[in-house]
């Protein structure tokens, strides 16, 4: 990937500071009973809106502590046109009910997200719920009233899953996840569906950390609220899971 030093302005640093430093501030003051902490190559060439051909390095890190969960992640896309840009997204729920696991309905959340683009920062709040289904590792449902920096604020409703399986003696994962949101006055209603099929590969090498390697496609209706922008776009995926 090209050169990542471009500057960022002063204020976008503070908020990417303050941003990741949360998670760890928030596991110090509670229990932790689980995390993850990954690192995602993409590459693609049917992005929509700017170049076409791009790099994307993730990190992401998620954990369940006493009082909710976590998930947050960093994206650094590398355009092949020279362009370069950083995208954050911090997610954390707060337990308002936890019931049953033998029931439908596992966990009722107040569910926050906070966006920290380029140009503008986004924060929406609202529901989210836990479902428990047969063979999914986690199915969430989140219904966010969005409150946008430089459009109207509208709604936003996101199922994400992830579904672990065999095939023969192999591993195997799908996840994904479902953006909708609402229209405004100046932007038309859409929705990205992305999803990620991998196999483990680090049990075929014998390592000790999962190393995912497979496909991630993703549909966007309307990118960024631009009626008639279709992203189809597939990436080679590389994840690494330490």
């Amino acid at each position: 990937m090209s050169d990542l030093k471009d500057e960022l302005s002063p204020m976008l640093k503070i908020k990417y500071f303050v941003i990741l430093s949360l998670p760890l501030s928030c596991s110090v003051l509670s229990e932790t009973l689980w995390s993850d902490f990954s690192a995602t190559y993409l590459k693609g060439n049917n992005y929509e809106v700017g170049d076409n051909n791009r790099q994307v390095l993730t990190l992401e890190y998620a954990s369940g502590t006493s009082w909710g969960d976590i998930f947050t992640f960093v994206d650094r896309l590398d355009s092949s046109n020279g362009d370069l840009e950083t995208y954050l997204e911090f997610s954390p729920r707060f337990n308002l009910t936890q019931l049953s696991n033998d029931s439908l309905l596992k966990d009722v959340l107040l569910a926050t997200t906070v966006e920290i683009g380029e140009a503008s920062t986004n924060y929406l709040y609202g529901i989210g719920t836990n479902l428990s289904i047969p063979h999914f590792q986690f199915f969430q449902l989140n219904f966010y009233y969005r409150n946008n920096e430089l459009q109207s604020n509208n709604w936003q409703l996101t199922p994400a899953w992830s579904v672990p399986f065999s095939l023969g003696n192999s591993q195997w994962r799908y996840n994904g996840f479902i953006d909708w949101v609402s229209s405004t006055d100046t932007s038309a209603s859409g929705y990205n569906f992305t999803s990620q099929l991998a196999w483990n590969a680090g049990e075929y090498f014998q390592l000790k950390d999962a190393l995912y390697l497979g496909v991630e496609y993703v549909y966007w209706h309307n990118k960024f609220g631009i009626a008639g922008i279709d992203e189809r776009n597939a990436n080679i995926l590389v994840k690494w899971h330490f």
